[in-house]
């Protein structure tokens, strides 16, 4: 079960945290992994970790918040049956405290770069007679989190984006999901929190990891469990969904 041999998959951001766990399942699976990056060396590790147990990957440095370097992109990859549109970037603040030029950085990334994707990979993706897309979208697109304005503006747009395209595209046997993590334990946790609560990381690391009342963190691996079957064939059945992955957060917090 869940076997993606002979796909070919891009996974935007895949060089570290979420991405790279998804980027190395699948090719763990059998798929042919494109990696997309800001730059080239941001999927070093990851490409090599895939290469080193067997597999297939290919860095891509590529701005998806550029257009034209994202169609360049997806032209050099070609036919491709899954995209996971995984790429993003965090910002912390309330709306009278997110500077414009913030706003526009989250949206351009995190909106701009996931629409960006989809108009260069859907062409990509019918010419495989179809294929699957994956959506990283977030809990803070469905409830109101403290301090995360412009990032669950872009994340709201990113589900209803998933919506959308799910819609427009069922004829074209081309399914599109989202995944909704709450705080996912990545290399950008630990730097946060260094970086804003020097001294008191062990103690602002416990207090988020309860914030989830099943009182820890996920892991990347489980995001890109999820991820794997929602791409894979097993999966079939489903379009237009997005799937909570939270340990409780929306369901179980009193």
């Amino acid at each position: 079960m869940f076997s993606l041999k002979d796909k070919k998959a891009v996974v935007t951001g895949g060089g570290s945290g979420i991405g790279k766990a998804i980027a190395v399942l699948f090719a763990q699976q059998g798929a042919e992994v494109h990696i997309i990056e800001l730059s080239a060396e941001s999927s070093r590790e990851a490409v090599e970790d895939i290469t080193a147990n067997g597999g297939r990957a290919l860095a891509h440095a590529c701005n998806v918040a550029n257009q034209q370097e994202v169609l360049a992109t997806f032209e050099k990859i070609g036919n491709i049956n899954i995209l996971v549109n995984n790429a993003g970037i965090a910002h912390i603040g309330k709306v009278e405290t997110t500077p414009e030029a913030d706003f526009d950085r989250v949206i351009n990334v995190n909106v701009k770069g996931v629409y960006n994707c989809l108009y260069a990979a859907i062409p990509q993706l019918k010419k495989s007679g179809g294929g699957v897309i994956v959506n990283m979208a977030s809990i803070a697109a469905l409830v109101g989190l403290s301090d995360r304005f412009a990032y669950s503006t872009a994340k709201g747009a990113v589900m209803a984006m998933t919506l959308s395209v799910a819609r427009d595209y069922l004829n074209d046997q081309i399914r599109c999901n989202s995944i909704s993590p709450a705080r996912v334990h990545t290399p950008f946790v630990d730097g946060f929190i260094a970086k804003n609560y020097a001294g008191n990381e062990k103690e602002i690391f416990e207090k988020l990891s309860k914030s989830q009342p099943i009182g820890r963190m996920a892991q990347p691996s489980e995001i890109a469990a999820l991820a794997l079957y929602l791409c894979s064939d097993e999966a079939s059945f489903i379009t237009g969904c997005d799937y909570p992955i939270d340990g409780g957060f929306l369901k179980l917090n009193t």
